[in-house]
């Protein structure tokens, strides 16, 4: 029971891993892909709202397979490693979601609060930092943190490509093989991992409820 125990507990650390490295990229990359798609300039616009609308469209567990698998098929490469692939199709995916509520939180601040700061000789930099960002946390901080649980939940896909998550290591070593408890125990990390970030943005709004935005 031991030697299972440890298994998952490795499985669970590729499983925070990839929830890790997927916001440390994605969270700044959905910003740059919002402020993108809301760009005057019509080709970049429209470039990055296909992209966002094919990402968004498509299953995840499809894109992990494609950033795995197309490397080698299309030009003949021997392929990113497992948690290498997982990673870069979660980052990808995960940003463009971020984006569409980054983008959602930014143009629900009105025109007036703009004006505003331009009136008081604020620079469009100082107006974002110091008048719409802690507006725009405030409002997107329950969408965001919807869609980082949901990430947690999501590292499971990773096994479609032999990713040695907690999920993979306790249906390929264990259940495969009659030992159904493993199954049930990696069910208490993904319910563990949840409660924790749950109290955590729970906190976090609370903290932000005296802003009225």
């Amino acid at each position: 029971m031991w030697n299972i125990t440890l298994n998952l507990l490795s499985g669970f650390g590729v499983t925070c891993l990839i929830f890790i490295l997927t916001l440390v990229f994605a969270l700044p990359l959905g910003l740059l892909i919002a402020f993108g798609g809301m760009s005057s300039f019509k080709p970049l616009s429209y470039l990055i709202k296909t992209i966002v609308w094919v990402v968004r469209g498509t299953p995840l567990m499809l894109q992990v397979m494609v950033v795995f698998y197309a490397p080698a098929f299309l030009l003949g490469w021997s392929g990113l490693q497992c948690t290498a692939a997982t990673v870069v199709a979660f980052v990808i995916n995960y940003a463009c979601y971020f984006s569409e509520i980054y983008r959602g939180g930014i143009q629900s601040i009105t025109k007036g609060q703009y004006e505003a700061g331009q009136v008081l000789g604020m620079t469009k930099s100082q107006i974002f930092s110091k008048v719409v960002l802690l507006q725009v946390i405030k409002r997107i901080i329950a969408p965001m943190s919807n869609e980082i649980i949901t990430l947690v939940k999501d590292t499971s896909l990773a096994r479609v490509i032999a990713t040695e998550e907690i999920l993979f290591v306790a249906f390929n070593r264990y259940v495969s093989k009659g030992i159904i408890w493993p199954l049930f125990y990696s069910g208490a990390f993904y319910l563990l991992f949840v409660g924790i970030l749950t109290i955590i943005f729970n906190k976090l709004e609370k903290k932000l409820s005296y802003f009225k935005a």
